[in-house]
């Protein structure tokens, strides 16, 4: 059961500023908080300091602190009182003799028994304990044995899952490890792929918890996958050894730091741009991804390896997914890392992605324009080159926005085509662009 936090009381007495409750609305106040709702305010309990510098306060076991929207009408009741001259205090505030503090002044400014209004937060917690019921509320009941012995076995489940999926992992990895059967009959190789491609399955579902991922790096899994599955004659086997990678990789830096250092993502972009089975190179793109992204050291090994080269003919083959996650992937770098920019345009690849756009037009289309914006966004060199006349670019772009105005499903695009022809041909100089 969550509980909300509060500051706990200074050792030196309620008079520091150390004691900071905080606000929270009845509504997100559940069973066990410890700021509820009582008398027009908000209780704050399970807080007791070891002092008060009030003489009658012993122990905050429960108090009232309202509201800053109550408190100031309690102000206004408190000045109507001294206009009045009457002696109605608001809340049956102590008599004057007992010393209302006003920031821990200790001073009365009315006389005849009526305190001045808190100025800060020492002053308002002395009013509220002053102010609130001074019962305590009764003790929390013991835990019941049914619920004691429900909590053990919950928490012996809990570990006992963990036990068991890592000698799940082991098992997996026996498998794996086994030497491949070189001579054997056709039904005996085709049984042991399949228990192989079971097991890298398991793995992948396995590593989806961090922990277990981790795990898998420490029984020397990682190094299984790259050295042998990822260049493996069975294709199914490749492509399941690239997505266990991806998935442990993802957003867990020691593990791409890892998978780095074995040399995995030069064999990923070789299966990337070379491998017969379409999914294979999907599957491969996906782990490039989860090592490139948000990963510096990917990113430069990336580019050390003409990476943004595999991409552009990634996006150039004839298999959809793998267009798509190409060129999103080729958006989420530039947006990611502008400083490339020069490095893309000196490849060409402002040519290369009009002459994609040119193609027969598919949702793909989208993915290519958004990677064309992001590439003369706040980069006037990219810009100057999608002015080229003989690129067409302007002609191009005014006639897909004709084309794509009566179809909704196509709202990004064209969206992306007028961002492109305001940043690339609304400016009538390049000088005037670059100031």
């Amino acid at each position: 059961m969550l509980r909300s936090r509060v500051g706990a009381p200074s050792t030196s007495g309620l008079g520091h500023a150390h004691f900071r409750p905080r606000w929270r609305r009845p509504a997100e106040s559940g069973a066990g908080d410890s700021l509820l709702r009582h008398g027009g305010g908000y209780r704050l309990v399970e807080q007791t300091p070891q002092k008060s510098t009030h003489q009658d306060v012993r122990a905050l076991s429960a108090v009232t602190i309202f509201p800053p929207q109550h408190i100031s009408s309690l102000h206004k009741r408190s000045m109507a009182d001294q206009g009045s001259g009457g002696n109605r205090l608001p809340l049956a505030l102590p008599p004057a003799s007992q010393g209302c503090s006003s920031g821990g002044s200790g001073s009365s400014a009315g006389g005849a028994g009526n305190p001045r209004p808190p100025r800060n937060l020492q002053g308002l917690l002395q009013m509220a304990i002053t102010a609130g019921s001074q019962e305590p509320d009764p003790p929390p009941e013991p835990m019941s044995e049914e619920r004691r012995q429900w909590l053990q076995e919950a928490m012996s489940a809990a570990f006992r899952g963990q036990r068991e999926e890592v000698e799940q992992m082991k098992n997996c990895l026996r498998v794996l490890s086994q030497p491949m059967p070189s001579a054997a009959g056709e039904a005996e190789l085709a049984s042991d792929q399949q228990e192989r491609e079971g097991a890298l399955e398991l793995l992948a579902d396995l590593c989806e918890n961090m922990d277990n991922a981790a795990d898998f790096c420490q029984l020397s899994g990682m190094h299984l996958l790259v050295g042998r599955y990822l260049e493996a004659r069975a294709a199914g086997l490749r492509w399941r050894a690239a997505q266990l990678i991806g998935t442990c990789s993802q957003n867990v830096a020691a593990i791409q730091e890892q998978v780095l250092g074995l040399g995995a993502l030069r064999k990923l972009l070789r299966l990337l741009d070379r491998d017969s089975c379409d999914t294979v190179r999907v599957k491969a793109l996906f782990a490039i991804s989860c090592l490139v992204r948000e990963q510096e050291a990917g990113l430069l090994q990336f580019l050390r390896l003409d990476g943004f080269s595999v991409l552009m003919r990634a996006m150039q083959q004839q298999v959809q997914k793998l267009k798509v996650k190409s060129a999103f992937l080729l958006q989420n770098l530039l947006v990611g890392h502008p400083e490339h920019k020069g490095t893309l345009c000196a490849m060409g690849m402002v040519q290369q992605l009009v002459a994609l756009v040119r193609t027969e037009h598919s949702p793909f289309h989208e993915h290519v324009l958004g990677a064309l914006c992001s590439l003369v966004t706040d980069f006037p060199q990219g810009v100057r080159e999608c002015r080229e006349p003989e690129l067409g670019l302007e002609e191009l772009l005014r006639h897909r926005c004709q084309l794509l105005q009566q179809h909704e499903e196509y709202q990004e695009e064209l969206e992306f085509c007028e961002k492109l022809l305001q940043t690339c041909f609304s400016s009538p100089t390049d000088d005037s662009m670059d100031r």
